[in-house]
Formats: structure tokens, C-alpha cells, sequence
């Protein structure tokens, strides 16, 4: 009986092996695929994409012709940002990971596995800058107004909206920054849809170079080195 118990755990565990290497490795190669590679663009519209190692962010202009992004996440749902901050940064991911996790040193291992199971709540945060500096880790894409409309409706689209048609703010007084907010959002987080896979369709649907598939930042940024 003890030696039957062992050789099915044995089995077990490598096919448990097995198919954490199969995810891994496809999540690398899709991250490799380019989709949209030659981009045409006029350049009416900068937005940049931001990561701080980890998780990517997509930054807008607070207020132009195509929307007015103050109307809907107010300057007052922060800590002090005001109309001195001209640029947004959205970001999606697990809600109750957002809200306990402001570091990684708060991390716990039920937030993890609550996160990756795809079972949770997600939310939006919603950060204000007042200017935006590019480096390695902060990119510029210059688009069309044809094309923010296009990213716009798509991060719209991610937020819960109350019956009156406007968004949610999560009843919570935690605050990564003194200009961000945090914001209900549709969807789930899992180990298929990270908040980097939510970045780079954002990017898929204005029509700019993105990633077959990706759960990682690294596969993004690479495309527009």
C-alpha cells in the first residue's frame, strides 16, 4: 500500500512538473509572436506604457478632445492630485491583492493562490502624474485619435459601471500614491489573465505592436526596444 502511495504521488508530481514547464514555456513563445509589428500611426495622441518591474500600466492624457477622464475618476477620490496632474496611469488587477498587498513584503500566500485561481474580484487602479518622464521602464507611443478612441472603449470596457453608466470607486482608504484611487472592475485575475495580459490587449486594440499572448512585462517592452 505505501509503495502504491508513493508511485502515484511520484506520477503526480511530475505530471504537476510537466505542465508548470508547459505553461511557462508557451507563455514565453507567445510572448515572442508579435502581433500588429508595422503599426501606422499618426501622431496625434502620446501614451506611454509603464512598468515598475512587474506590472505594466498604460498612461493617457488626463483631459483631451476624446475624453475627459476627470469626469469619471475624479481628482477628489485621491489623496491631493488636482488639475496641476495632466496624465492617468490605468491598471487592472486582483482586487483583494491591490488593496493587501501595497508591497511585496505584504504578500501572503492565500492572496496569491486567491489570486491565481481566477475566483476573486479585480479592480482598477488609477493613478494622476503631473508629467511623465521616459526611460527604460516608462515608454512613449504616439497614436491617432482614431486609435485612443479605440484604446479608450477598450479600457472603459474593463471598468463596472453603476446604473447610471459611471464608474465605481472601491470603498477603501488605501492609497499606493497621493494621486491614485482604486476603481471596481470587471473580470478576473488568474495565471491566464495577469494584469500584463490586460496591458498588452490594451495595446492589441488601439492596433499597436503587442504579444500573441503574455503574462509577463518582459514580453511587451521588448517589442519596442
Amino acid at each position: 500500500m505505501n509503495k502504491r502511495i508513493l508511485r502515484y504521488t511520484g506520477r503526480s508530481l511530475i505530471v504537476f512538473s510537466a505542465l508548470i514547464a508547459i505553461y511557462f514555456i508557451t507563455a514565453f513563445c507567445c510572448s515572442r509572436i508579435t502581433i500588429n509589428a508595422n503599426p501606422v500611426n499618426a501622431k496625434e495622441v502620446d501614451i506611454y506604457m509603464m512598468t515598475n518591474g512587474v506590472h505594466t500600466d498604460i498612461i493617457v492624457p488626463a483631459v483631451s478632445s476624446e475624453i475627459n477622464w476627470t469626469k469619471e475618476i475624479p481628482y477628489h477620490n485621491t489623496l491631493e492630485a488636482d488639475s496641476s496632474y495632466h496624465y492617468l496611469a490605468m491598471g487592472w488587477g486582483d482586487k483583494k491583492f491591490y488593496l493587501e498587498t501595497p508591497e511585496f513584503s505584504d504578500l501572503k500566500l492565500s492572496n496569491a493562490l486567491r489570486a491565481i485561481s481566477g475566483l476573486s474580484t479585480s479592480a482598477m487602479h488609477t493613478t494622476y502624474y503631473k508629467n511623465i518622464r521616459e526611460d527604460e521602464n516608462c515608454i512613449k507611443i504616439m497614436i491617432s485619435k482614431t486609435q485612443y478612441q479605440q484604446l479608450v472603449c477598450y479600457i472603459l470596457n474593463s471598468f463596472k459601471k453603476d446604473d447610471s453608466g459611471h464608474l465605481i470607486a472601491v470603498q477603501s482608504n488605501v492609497h499606493y500614491d497621493i494621486g491614485d484611487a482604486f476603481y471596481e472592475a470587471k473580470g478576473s485575475y488568474s495565471i491566464f489573465k495577469t494584469c500584463n495580459t490586460w496591458a498588452n490587449a490594451a495595446l492589441k486594440s488601439c492596433g499597436q505592436r503587442s504579444c500573441l499572448w503574455t503574462i509577463f512585462d518582459t514580453g511587451i517592452f521588448l517589442k519596442y526596444k
